[in-house]
């Protein structure tokens, strides 16, 4: 069942990304790569008064790191830079396999991506967007 759920999240967000695409006005860009397969992005965001107000990304790369740059998105518009960097250290944990439910509950939809931290070869691709906007954010300061 959470095999299927997982599929299917990934999927759609693989095949229809509402947030795959350019961003007029953003405040900050960042590219991340990953080297190991090719997975390339760029990160988007348009912060008002501490507060992603939007973000996009565009670039190439397998599903799994398209579908979470997409399902990201999804979670921390309309949240603080300090929240989305908080919620992306959670992904993270969750990735090493290091997460309690609580935590897992918090990140909503990206929870269904829990599974690969039992696949190491796509541990970089789920997190590379995750890892692209805490860098944006922390480099901000």
């Amino acid at each position: 069942m959470a095999n299927s759920f997982y599929n299917e999240i990934l999927t759609d967000h693989n095949m229809h990304p509402v947030h795959k695409h350019e961003l007029a006005a953003c405040s900050c860009t960042r590219d991340g790569v990953n080297p190991s397969c090719g997975d390339e992005i760029t990160l988007n965001l348009r912060i008002e008064n501490g507060v992603i107000s939007d973000g996009s990304f565009t670039g190439s790369g397998c599903a799994v790191s398209q579908a979470s740059a997409d399902i990201m998105l999804d979670l921390v518009i309309g949240k603080t830079t300090e929240e989305a960097v908080r919620l992306s250290g959670i992904f993270t944990k969750m990735i090493r396999g290091e997460c309690s439910p609580e935590e897992i509950d918090e990140l909503e939809e990206a929870g269904a991506l829990q599974d690969i931290s039992h696949m190491p070869a796509r541990v970089k691709c789920a997190t590379l967007g995750w890892r692209t906007i805490t860098e944006m954010i922390n480099e901000q300061g």
